[in-house]
């Protein structure tokens, strides 16, 4: 079987002082082919060691999970993501825009797998009610809104979600609408984006967290 080849690198911290430079360069279920530290390619199994305080707890044919320290962090195709923003302390994430220009994350939403498209013109997180209810969102609770999309305007349901992860930025509370109709995948807009710094350099976009 051949594995899944990738362009994502992470960089993490083992400990205080020492940082490891890991990229994925392939993947197979239950195994992954990375680079540490510009050393040679080598596979790994899912529990075994990468380097101090680092390894890899679980892969498939689209994404590996890192652990640091206790902390688990998703790694997907053309994503970087820094552990630490160095002199802050504060969690950050640097997220590689695709081909067209768009930035798709994969993160949590109340701890379940979700990949979103960022939107900085969505003035909340926006879920398809088939992933609502996939991540234990009981949307038919919250409030009716209507919210206009290129069909028109639509209903929608306003909801509080518990946490939403981006790598290492993980917030509480955040606010949220549910649509049934119109929305193919889930748009990770302001009020997430709100509460973290945004800063582009190319085709990268970094965010950290604010509070």
């Amino acid at each position: 079987m051949r594995p899944t080849l990738l362009a994502a690198s992470l960089l993490l911290l083992a400990g205080t002082s020492h940082a490891a430079d890991i990229s994925v360069v392939g993947l197979f279920p239950n195994k992954a082919v990375l680079v540490v530290d510009d050393a040679p390619p080598k596979t790994y199994s899912v529990g075994a060691a990468i380097t101090e305080g680092i390894r890899l707890v679980s892969a498939d044919n689209t994404s590996a999970t890192i652990e640091t320290n206790g902390k688990r962090q998703i790694i997907a195709l053309g994503e970087h993501v820094s552990r630490s923003n160095a002199g802050s302390g504060r969690a950050s994430v640097a997220l590689q825009a695709d081909g067209q220009g768009h930035y798709v994350v994969q993160g949590q939403i109340n701890g379940g797998t979700a990949r979103m498209l960022l939107d900085t013109g969505a003035t909340m997180i926006a879920l398809p009610a088939s992933d609502a209810t996939r991540l234990g969102v009981d949307y038919k609770k919250g409030r009716v809104a209507y919210v206009n999309t290129a069909n028109g305007v639509v209903p929608a349901y306003h909801v509080k979600l518990d946490t939403v992860k981006v790598g290492d930025i993980e917030i509480n509370q955040v606010d949220a609408v549910v649509q049934e109709q119109g929305l193919p995948f889930i748009l990770l807009g302001m009020s997430f984006l709100n509460r973290t710094e945004m800063r582009r350099d190319g085709q990268q976009m970094v965010l950290t967290k604010r509070f």
